[in-house]
């Protein structure tokens, strides 16, 4: 998998693009500021739908523009697909496949599949769980795009039973009265929604698990054992197996237990939404135990244990490459490294280049051509005031 052809209009800083791309290693180099990011970015938005920096698609508009376009050449299997979004802040997205209107910005998810490291993983480790909570939730959906619509419809049910809350906790501090009689039904939808999403999380961080253990021994040899433990909202005393049934059933008697709570904070307190991914080091949590290098590595092992997992979906034996001997991450998605070399020590930088080199399409952005490590051989283009050239 990889992208052949990476066309912006009024994208972020460019007014236009067009970046031809070759399956291996392609490095954006040059000073900050200057767009190297912006061309990944959008690499990732054709792929998750979403930016890695920002909440919503406004910034992705250039300024004095009503609109951006990306358009990406995907070459999977030896079969190649268009694709191509319109974003329209404050309006409808828009989406085509191989010029095809009849299609749903949500149709293009699966399409192409990204991996990326950038100096925001440090937030996997050291930030709030919402940022674990989605880093769960992309890797679902890049493994299975209809859990797409699990999330919006858990979402949604979310919004409309916190909206109801909201008011019966204004109408309770004014000794008024609000009907509440719609709250068992939004309980039923809530929790279905949620056993589904719950359900897929637990299954997902149980093969997660060996896997960033691997990526942490090859990051950090001899630095401790890691774990990662899903933590639900619904209490310790809750069991989480049992399937889907048991987990539906766990969550609505939560969410009765905890409905006179709710109702005096006027929000929903029990749900994936509030859940929490623990990741441990050793014997301790990693999250305030940890050190910035041993921080590093843990979200590093985050990711190449998403990479692997996303290669084993495709038929992918785990690690090696076919002509090296093992040692590195071969065919796959695409990954992204996202100026992360600049954050890392030189043992990380080197032994992660390592790691990534033999990947099916590698892209890389750094300030200056010496932040990519000699593994990381291929081609180079330069980026300044809104030109990209190749190089080499």
């Amino acid at each position: 998998m990889h992208v052949a052809h990476l066309s912006l209009a009024d994208f972020r800083s460019y007014a236009r693009a067009e970046v031809p791309l070759d399956p291996g290693v392609t490095a954006f180099t040059g000073p900050n500021g200057q767009g190297k990011t912006n061309l990944v970015e959008a690499v990732g938005y054709v792929a998750t739908l979403a930016s890695h920096r920002v909440a919503g698609d406004a910034p992705l508009v250039r300024l004095g523009a009503e609109r951006a376009v990306i358009r990406a050449s995907v070459v999977r299997d030896e079969r190649s697909a268009l694709v191509e979004l319109e974003l329209n802040p404050g309006r409808a997205n828009r989406a085509r496949i191989n010029r095809s209107d009849n299609v749903r910005p949500r149709d293009v998810l699966g399409l192409l599949r990204t991996v990326l490291f950038a100096p925001e993983d440090l937030a996997l480790v050291k930030g709030d769980p919402g940022e674990r909570r989605r880093f769960l939730d992309e890797l679902l959906v890049a493994r299975a795009p209809r859990l797409a619509g699990v999330r919006q419809d858990y979402e949604r049910v979310l919004k409309q039973r916190n909206a109801l809350l909201k008011s019966a906790a204004t109408a309770r501090r004014s000794s008024g009265r609000v009907e509440l009689s719609t709250l068992d039904v939004w309980d039923d939808h809530l929790a279905r929604a949620g056993a589904e999403l719950l359900a897929c999380r637990l299954e997902l961080v149980a093969l997660l698990q060996p896997l960033v253990r691997s990526g942490y021994e090859e990051l950090a040899p001899g630095g401790g054992p890691t774990l990662l433990d899903y933590r639900s909202s619904m209490g310790e005393g809750v069991p989480l197996s049992g399937g889907r049934e048991s987990l539906y059933a766990a969550l609505l008697g939560a969410l009765g237990a905890a409905r006179k709570q709710e109702i005096e904070r006027g929000v929903t307190l029990v749900g994936p939404h509030r859940d929490e991914l623990g990741l441990q080091l050793g014997e301790l949590p990693a999250k305030g135990y940890a050190s910035h290098g041993e921080s590093w590595s843990f979200a590093l092992a985050l990711r190449l244990g998403s990479y692997e997992l996303l290669r084993a979906d495709e038929g992918l034996a785990p690690g090696g490459h076919p002509n090296k001997g093992g040692g590195g991450l071969a065919g796959g998605p695409v990954l992204v490294l996202d100026d992360v070399f600049a954050e890392l020590d030189t043992r990380r930088r080197e032994r992660l280049a390592e790691l990534v080199a033999h990947g099916e399409q590698v892209l890389v952005t750094a300030a200056v051509p010496e932040d990519v490590p000699e593994a990381l051989a291929g081609a180079r283009y330069t980026v300044a005031q809104g030109e990209v050239s190749r190089i080499s």
